[in-house]
């Protein structure tokens, strides 16, 4: 007998746990994320993406989150932070700028609370 990895009726506070079931809810996003390893891919999003989005069929939520780099909201939607890292580098948004719009707060507060103030 196998032992779970996690106990579902204890949940971890203010933590969100990416299973299978939020994995098929962000199936979209997250191919369309992945897609973005590729530099065609990468200028086809930056050259309009509006149809680039278009044509993963996003739902009208997943796609206003992908237009408003709410990057925590596209956590909470599916979407898979290793894929998600493609969109942020793709629109300009580092991993300290995504950092920072989960946490609610300017890139500014974020790089104040980071030890390397250089960092992008």
């Amino acid at each position: 007998m196998t032992t779970p990895q996690r106990d579902r009726s204890r949940p971890i506070n203010e933590s969100l746990v990416f299973d299978l079931p939020l994995s098929w809810a962000g199936y979209r996003i997250n191919k369309m994320c992945n897609s973005l390893t590729s530099p065609e891919n990468r200028a086809a999003y930056q050259a309009d993406e509006e149809a680039y989005l278009a044509a993963y069929d996003l739902s009208p939520e997943q796609k206003a989150l992908v237009l408003a780099r709410d990057f925590g909201g596209l956590l909470d939607a599916g979407a898979n932070i290793y894929f998600l890292l493609k969109l942020g580098v793709v629109t300009g948004n580092g991993l300290y700028r995504m950092g920072a719009s989960m946490r609610g707060e300017t890139y500014e507060q974020f790089l104040e609370t980071r030890n390397d103030h250089g960092a992008v």
